[in-house]
């Protein structure tokens, strides 16, 4: 597995105020995990899923680990471009606005 980015300090407050939340977290994550999907793919599935409920910190979170996975610009922009048919053009260019200043520099 890539090395995820750090969690946001408000994270690790949280697991640590709620570590029973966090281990039922952790445990659902190691869950969703276990499949035939190669890291990538889980990365960008748990991204459009993201997208779709328009949920800015997921979205943003799903971004940094999909490229931490070894994501490539190009398979971020495919995810970004399905999402315009299912959610919209006016939400999907929202969600690039929320996610635009995490590509890397080109």
């Amino acid at each position: 597995m890539a090395k995820m980015p750090k969690a946001p300090k408000t994270y690790d407050d949280f697991v640590r105020r709620f570590p029973k939340l966090a281990a039922g977290w952790d445990a659902l994550t190691a869950a969703g995990a276990d499949g035939p999907l190669d890291e990538v793919t889980v990365r960008l599935v748990k991204l459009a899923i993201a997208l779709g409920g328009l949920r800015v910190g997921a979205t943003r979170s799903g971004m940094r680990k999909a490229f931490a996975a070894g994501a490539t610009t190009e398979q971020i922009d495919q995810v970004l471009a399905l999402a315009a048919s299912t959610i919209g053009l006016p939400a999907t260019v929202a969600v690039y606005s929320w996610v635009r200043d995490l590509y890397p520099k080109r």
